[in-house]
């Protein structure tokens, strides 16, 4: 049952790592991080459940992030959308003056 929870999660986290480098729309690339931090709690799941209790106190602390990472990049999402009418990341250049 772990290793199976344990090559589920690696998965995940792989296509997440895979559509965070390949993807440019930038809520693509919010929803592949969104898939890694999932990914981190099922194992930290299946390793407590393995081990003991001690991993989903992590994995609240990780939905934690996760909502507040959710809620200002969404924000900043918007926002560029209002400004350049583009989520597309090769279009965007915030940083040069």
């Amino acid at each position: 049952m772990l290793a199976e929870a344990l090559a589920l999660s690696a998965a995940l986290f792989t296509i997440g790592v895979i559509g965070v480098l390949i993807r440019r729309n930038a809520i693509i690339i919010f929803m592949c991080v969104e898939l890694m931090l999932n990914a981190v709690n099922l194992s930290f799941v299946a390793l407590s459940r393995y081990y003991g209790a001690d991993g989903q106190v992590f994995v609240f602390f990780v939905m934690t992030v996760a909502a507040a990472e959710a809620a200002v990049g969404l924000a900043i999402i918007i926002s560029i959308f209002r400004h350049r009418q583009t989520v597309n990341l090769q279009n965007i250049n915030i940083m040069r003056g």
